[in-house]
Protein backbone atom coordinates (compact mmCIF):
# COMPACT_ATOMS: atom_id res chain seq x y z
CA UNK A 1 0.00 0.00 0.00
CA UNK A 2 0.65 3.79 -0.69
CA UNK A 3 0.64 5.37 3.26
CA UNK A 4 0.66 9.12 4.11
CA UNK A 5 1.27 10.01 7.50
CA UNK A 6 1.26 13.65 8.95
CA UNK A 7 1.70 14.84 12.07
CA UNK A 8 -0.83 17.57 13.32
CA UNK A 9 -1.34 20.34 16.25
CA UNK A 10 1.20 21.40 19.01
CA UNK A 11 4.42 19.26 19.03
CA UNK A 12 5.04 16.86 21.68
CA UNK A 13 8.11 13.87 22.27
CA UNK A 14 7.42 11.05 20.71
CA UNK A 15 6.01 12.12 17.26
CA UNK A 16 8.89 10.96 16.10
CA UNK A 17 9.34 7.80 17.43
CA UNK A 18 5.51 7.12 16.27
CA UNK A 19 6.77 7.83 12.56
CA UNK A 20 9.52 5.64 12.73
CA UNK A 21 7.45 2.96 14.11
CA UNK A 22 4.93 3.24 10.91
CA UNK A 23 7.34 3.28 8.45
CA UNK A 24 9.61 0.62 10.12
CA UNK A 25 6.83 -2.41 10.50
CA UNK A 26 5.12 -0.59 7.20
CA UNK A 27 8.48 -1.19 5.03
CA UNK A 28 10.00 -4.08 6.25
CA UNK A 29 6.77 -6.39 7.18
CA UNK A 30 4.38 -4.89 4.58
CA UNK A 31 6.43 -3.57 1.81
CA UNK A 32 4.20 -0.45 1.72
CA UNK A 33 5.51 2.74 0.24
CA UNK A 34 5.37 5.30 3.01
CA UNK A 35 5.67 8.97 2.41
CA UNK A 36 4.96 12.12 4.78
CA UNK A 37 2.98 15.14 4.52
CA UNK A 38 4.96 18.22 5.86
CA UNK A 39 3.12 20.67 8.42
CA UNK A 40 -0.24 18.13 8.94
CA UNK A 41 -3.17 18.81 7.09
CA UNK A 42 -1.46 22.10 5.55
CA UNK A 43 0.85 19.70 3.46
CA UNK A 44 -2.27 17.58 2.39
CA UNK A 45 -3.97 20.81 1.07
CA UNK A 46 -1.25 22.13 -0.31
CA UNK A 47 0.32 18.99 -1.82
CA UNK A 48 4.03 18.84 -0.12
CA UNK A 49 5.94 15.61 0.86
CA UNK A 50 8.85 14.31 1.84
CA UNK A 51 10.06 10.69 1.74
CA UNK A 52 9.62 8.17 3.81
CA UNK A 53 11.80 5.17 4.60
CA UNK A 54 14.11 3.05 7.37
CA UNK A 55 17.05 5.18 6.47
CA UNK A 56 15.43 8.29 6.70
CA UNK A 57 14.23 7.29 10.05
CA UNK A 58 17.34 6.36 11.69
CA UNK A 59 18.59 8.13 14.66
CA UNK A 60 15.31 9.80 15.16
CA UNK A 61 14.10 7.73 18.02
CA UNK A 62 14.90 10.08 20.85
CA UNK A 63 14.72 13.47 19.32
CA UNK A 64 11.93 15.62 20.19
CA UNK A 65 9.79 17.39 18.00
CA UNK A 66 8.15 16.22 14.41
CA UNK A 67 10.94 15.56 11.13
CA UNK A 68 7.85 16.27 9.18
CA UNK A 69 6.80 19.23 10.49
CA UNK A 70 3.28 20.49 12.07
CA UNK A 71 0.74 23.08 12.70
CA UNK A 72 -3.03 24.20 13.52
CA UNK A 73 -4.25 23.91 10.14
CA UNK A 74 -8.09 23.00 9.40
CA UNK A 75 -9.17 22.23 6.15
CA UNK A 76 -12.65 23.23 7.05
CA UNK A 77 -11.72 26.68 7.45
CA UNK A 78 -9.56 26.77 4.29
CA UNK A 79 -10.73 27.99 0.91
CA UNK A 80 -11.36 24.60 -1.31
CA UNK A 81 -8.83 23.39 1.81
CA UNK A 82 -11.09 19.89 1.61
CA UNK A 83 -11.45 19.85 -1.69
CA UNK A 84 -7.34 20.37 -2.52
CA UNK A 85 -6.44 17.49 0.36
CA UNK A 86 -8.72 15.03 -1.37
CA UNK A 87 -7.37 16.12 -4.90
CA UNK A 88 -3.64 15.64 -3.25
CA UNK A 89 -4.25 12.54 -1.92
CA UNK A 90 -5.87 10.96 -5.05
CA UNK A 91 -3.33 12.56 -7.08
CA UNK A 92 -0.58 11.05 -4.73
CA UNK A 93 -2.31 7.68 -4.99
CA UNK A 94 -2.23 7.53 -1.29
CA UNK A 95 -4.39 4.12 -0.17
CA UNK A 96 -4.86 5.23 3.68
CA UNK A 97 -3.57 7.79 6.57
CA UNK A 98 -1.93 7.73 9.78
CA UNK A 99 -2.93 11.22 11.24
CA UNK A 100 -0.69 11.64 14.44
CA UNK A 101 -2.85 14.24 16.33
CA UNK A 102 -4.97 15.35 19.66
CA UNK A 103 -8.65 16.54 19.09
CA UNK A 104 -8.34 18.77 16.49
CA UNK A 105 -6.31 16.95 14.26
CA UNK A 106 -8.03 13.76 14.58
CA UNK A 107 -11.21 15.73 14.45
CA UNK A 108 -10.78 16.61 10.38
CA UNK A 109 -9.66 12.98 10.19
CA UNK A 110 -12.83 11.74 10.99
CA UNK A 111 -14.69 14.30 8.67
CA UNK A 112 -12.71 13.31 6.02
CA UNK A 113 -12.84 9.80 6.46
CA UNK A 114 -16.72 10.42 5.35
CA UNK A 115 -15.24 12.26 2.16
CA UNK A 116 -14.16 8.50 1.63
CA UNK A 117 -10.25 9.04 2.85
CA UNK A 118 -9.43 5.79 4.58
CA UNK A 119 -7.61 7.13 7.82
CA UNK A 120 -5.79 5.71 11.07
CA UNK A 121 -5.32 7.57 13.70
CA UNK A 122 -2.78 7.79 16.99
CA UNK A 123 -3.46 9.83 19.47
CA UNK A 124 -0.92 12.61 20.53
CA UNK A 125 -1.54 15.28 23.42
CA UNK A 126 0.52 16.14 26.02
CA UNK A 127 -2.62 17.39 27.59
CA UNK A 128 -3.42 14.24 27.99
CA UNK A 129 -6.93 15.11 27.68
CA UNK A 130 -8.40 12.48 24.85
CA UNK A 131 -10.95 10.45 26.77
CA UNK A 132 -10.50 7.21 24.61
CA UNK A 133 -7.03 6.85 25.60
CA UNK A 134 -5.66 5.99 29.55
CA UNK A 135 -2.82 7.85 28.55
CA UNK A 136 -0.88 9.82 25.34
CA UNK A 137 2.38 9.86 24.86
CA UNK A 138 4.67 13.14 25.73
CA UNK A 139 2.44 13.50 28.72
CA UNK A 140 5.06 11.73 30.94
CA UNK A 141 7.85 13.65 29.55
CA UNK A 142 5.81 16.77 29.99
CA UNK A 143 5.14 16.23 33.53
CA UNK A 144 8.65 14.83 34.35
CA UNK A 145 9.84 18.49 32.30
CA UNK A 146 7.43 20.55 34.72
CA UNK A 147 8.38 18.79 37.88
CA UNK A 148 11.71 19.15 37.35
CA UNK A 149 11.26 22.87 37.30
CA UNK A 150 9.47 22.91 40.15
CA UNK A 151 12.53 21.03 42.41
CA UNK A 152 14.75 23.87 41.20
CA UNK A 153 12.29 26.77 41.69
CA UNK A 154 11.75 25.30 45.53
CA UNK A 155 15.51 26.00 46.20
CA UNK A 156 15.25 29.76 44.91
CA UNK A 157 12.02 30.91 46.65
CA UNK A 158 13.70 29.11 49.69
CA UNK A 159 16.89 30.89 49.64
CA UNK A 160 14.37 34.38 48.88
CA UNK A 161 11.72 33.74 51.01
CA UNK A 162 9.22 34.25 47.74
CA UNK A 163 6.36 33.12 46.05
CA UNK A 164 6.91 31.46 42.94
CA UNK A 165 3.96 30.87 40.62
CA UNK A 166 5.06 28.13 37.93
CA UNK A 167 2.95 27.97 34.90
CA UNK A 168 2.52 25.42 32.41
CA UNK A 169 0.67 24.05 29.85
CA UNK A 170 -3.32 22.43 29.73
CA UNK A 171 -5.60 24.42 27.77
CA UNK A 172 -8.64 22.31 29.22
CA UNK A 173 -7.39 19.87 31.33
CA UNK A 174 -5.10 20.37 34.39
CA UNK A 175 -3.25 16.94 33.98
CA UNK A 176 0.29 18.30 33.82
CA UNK A 177 -0.39 20.78 36.36
CA UNK A 178 -2.20 18.23 38.89
CA UNK A 179 0.76 15.36 38.21
CA UNK A 180 3.57 17.84 38.38
CA UNK A 181 2.44 19.59 41.48
CA UNK A 182 1.92 16.66 43.47
CA UNK A 183 5.38 15.28 42.41
CA UNK A 184 6.94 18.74 43.08
CA UNK A 185 5.57 19.26 46.04
CA UNK A 186 3.83 22.36 45.02
CA UNK A 187 1.64 24.25 47.73
CA UNK A 188 -1.53 25.28 45.28
CA UNK A 189 -2.88 23.71 42.29
CA UNK A 190 -5.00 26.01 40.12
CA UNK A 191 -6.42 24.01 37.01
CA UNK A 192 -9.60 24.62 34.24
CA UNK A 193 -11.45 22.21 35.87
CA UNK A 194 -12.10 23.87 39.23
CA UNK A 195 -12.68 28.18 38.85
CA UNK A 196 -9.56 29.23 41.36
CA UNK A 197 -10.60 30.96 44.17
CA UNK A 198 -7.74 33.94 44.63
CA UNK A 199 -9.34 34.94 47.94
CA UNK A 200 -8.62 31.31 49.61
CA UNK A 201 -5.40 30.90 47.42
CA UNK A 202 -4.25 34.26 49.52
CA UNK A 203 -5.61 32.70 52.67
CA UNK A 204 -4.12 29.39 52.34
CA UNK A 205 -0.24 31.10 51.54
CA UNK A 206 -0.75 33.67 54.47
CA UNK A 207 -1.32 31.15 57.04
CA UNK A 208 1.74 28.74 55.33
CA UNK A 209 3.77 31.42 56.39
CA UNK A 210 2.49 32.22 59.57
CA UNK A 211 3.51 28.13 60.06
CA UNK A 212 7.08 29.04 59.19
CA UNK A 213 7.04 28.40 55.16
CA UNK A 214 8.15 31.68 53.69
CA UNK A 215 8.21 29.99 50.58
CA UNK A 216 5.47 28.83 47.82
CA UNK A 217 5.39 26.79 44.76
CA UNK A 218 1.91 27.76 43.10
CA UNK A 219 1.34 25.99 39.98
CA UNK A 220 -1.42 26.98 37.87
CA UNK A 221 -2.35 25.59 34.20
CA UNK A 222 -2.43 27.75 31.10
CA UNK A 223 -6.54 27.65 30.96
CA UNK A 224 -7.00 27.90 34.90
CA UNK A 225 -9.68 30.46 35.39
CA UNK A 226 -10.53 32.69 38.19
CA UNK A 227 -13.80 32.61 39.68
CA UNK A 228 -16.19 34.98 38.53
CA UNK A 229 -16.15 38.35 39.48
CA UNK A 230 -13.26 38.08 41.56
CA UNK A 231 -10.15 38.44 39.00
CA UNK A 232 -10.46 40.05 35.65
CA UNK A 233 -8.47 38.38 32.61
CA UNK A 234 -8.14 39.81 28.88
CA UNK A 235 -10.01 38.32 25.74
CA UNK A 236 -6.92 36.53 22.93
CA UNK A 237 -6.91 36.24 19.88
CA UNK A 238 -8.13 32.16 18.42
CA UNK A 239 -7.23 29.81 15.82
CA UNK A 240 -8.28 27.87 13.17
CA UNK A 241 -10.11 25.67 15.50
CA UNK A 242 -11.92 28.34 17.82
CA UNK A 243 -9.07 28.18 20.29
CA UNK A 244 -7.80 30.80 22.60
CA UNK A 245 -3.93 31.44 22.33
CA UNK A 246 -3.59 31.06 26.05
CA UNK A 247 -0.47 31.72 28.35
CA UNK A 248 -0.11 35.15 30.86
CA UNK A 249 -2.38 33.56 33.73
CA UNK A 250 0.93 33.30 35.41
CA UNK A 251 1.71 36.58 35.48
CA UNK A 252 -2.23 37.87 36.38
CA UNK A 253 -1.98 35.55 39.43
CA UNK A 254 1.60 36.82 40.71
CA UNK A 255 0.53 40.35 40.29
CA UNK A 256 -2.59 39.41 42.31
CA UNK A 257 -0.67 37.42 44.70
CA UNK A 258 1.80 40.40 45.78
CA UNK A 259 -1.19 42.88 45.84
CA UNK A 260 -3.76 40.79 48.39
CA UNK A 261 -0.48 39.70 50.75
CA UNK A 262 2.44 41.42 50.70
CA UNK A 263 5.04 38.39 49.23
CA UNK A 264 7.33 38.91 47.41
CA UNK A 265 5.93 36.85 44.47
CA UNK A 266 7.77 36.09 41.07
CA UNK A 267 6.39 34.15 37.91
CA UNK A 268 7.96 31.32 35.58
CA UNK A 269 6.07 30.23 32.30
CA UNK A 270 7.42 27.00 31.15
CA UNK A 271 5.73 27.14 27.47
CA UNK A 272 7.28 25.50 24.87
CA UNK A 273 9.87 23.97 27.20
CA UNK A 274 7.05 21.20 28.40
CA UNK A 275 7.16 20.31 24.58
CA UNK A 276 10.92 20.16 23.20
CA UNK A 277 13.91 17.88 24.36
CA UNK A 278 14.16 14.15 24.57
CA UNK A 279 10.97 12.20 25.20
CA UNK A 280 10.94 9.81 28.26
CA UNK A 281 11.57 5.76 27.44
CA UNK A 282 7.72 5.49 28.41
CA UNK A 283 7.15 8.22 25.94
CA UNK A 284 9.19 6.68 23.60
CA UNK A 285 8.02 2.97 23.80
CA UNK A 286 4.34 3.78 24.30
CA UNK A 287 4.84 6.30 20.93
CA UNK A 288 6.33 2.98 19.32
CA UNK A 289 3.40 0.77 20.51
CA UNK A 290 0.95 3.33 18.78
CA UNK A 291 2.90 3.05 15.47
CA UNK A 292 2.96 -0.45 15.31
CA UNK A 293 -0.46 -0.62 16.23
CA UNK A 294 -1.78 2.22 13.44
CA UNK A 295 0.20 0.45 10.44
CA UNK A 296 -1.53 -2.86 11.29
CA UNK A 297 -4.86 -1.39 11.78
CA UNK A 298 -4.19 0.42 8.12
CA UNK A 299 -3.84 -3.47 7.16
CA UNK A 300 -6.52 -4.60 8.79
CA UNK A 301 -8.72 -2.43 6.98
CA UNK A 302 -9.25 -0.51 10.42
CA UNK A 303 -10.57 2.98 9.27
CA UNK A 304 -11.73 5.59 10.77
CA UNK A 305 -10.55 4.43 14.18
CA UNK A 306 -7.62 5.42 16.43
CA UNK A 307 -5.22 2.96 18.57
CA UNK A 308 -5.40 3.91 21.97
CA UNK A 309 -4.47 2.32 25.24
CA UNK A 310 -6.75 0.65 27.73
CA UNK A 311 -5.40 -1.78 30.92
CA UNK A 312 -1.77 -1.71 29.15
CA UNK A 313 -3.01 -3.27 26.13
CA UNK A 314 -3.15 -1.59 22.94
CA UNK A 315 -6.84 -0.87 21.27
CA UNK A 316 -8.70 0.73 18.66
CA UNK A 317 -11.73 3.34 19.57
CA UNK A 318 -13.73 4.99 16.52
CA UNK A 319 -12.65 8.41 16.01
CA UNK A 320 -15.87 10.08 16.68
CA UNK A 321 -15.52 8.08 20.07
CA UNK A 322 -12.16 9.39 20.51
CA UNK A 323 -13.15 12.82 19.94
CA UNK A 324 -16.22 12.95 21.43
CA UNK A 325 -15.50 14.61 24.76
CA UNK A 326 -12.06 15.15 26.72
CA UNK A 327 -10.64 13.72 29.57
CA UNK A 328 -10.55 16.05 32.51
CA UNK A 329 -8.33 15.79 35.93
CA UNK A 330 -9.81 13.02 38.18
CA UNK A 331 -11.82 14.51 41.14
CA UNK A 332 -10.25 12.05 43.09
CA UNK A 333 -6.65 12.62 42.35
CA UNK A 334 -7.19 16.26 42.33
CA UNK A 335 -9.47 16.12 45.81
CA UNK A 336 -8.40 13.44 47.15
CA UNK A 337 -4.87 13.50 46.90
CA UNK A 338 -3.79 17.00 45.22
CA UNK A 339 -5.67 19.56 47.60
CA UNK A 340 -4.44 17.31 51.00
CA UNK A 341 -1.28 18.93 50.85
CA UNK A 342 -2.60 22.35 49.90
CA UNK A 343 -1.51 25.65 52.05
Amino acid sequence: MRVGVLTGGGDCPGLNAVIRAVVRKGEQVYGDALLGFRDGWRGVIEGRTMPLDVERCRGILPRGGTILGTSRTNPYKVDDGVTRALATLNDLGVDALVAIGGEDTLGVAHKLSGEGVQVVGVPKTIDNDLSATEVTFGFHTAVQIATEAIDRLHTTAESHDRVIVCEVMGRHAGWIATCAGIAGGAAEILIPEEPFDIDRVCRDLKERHEKGRFASIVVVAEGATPAEGTMSVASREVDQFGHVRLGGIGNLLAEEIENRTGFETRVTILGHVQRGGTPTAFDRILATRFGIAAIDAVHDEAFDQMVALRADQIVRVPLVEAVAELKTVDPQLFHGVAEVFFG
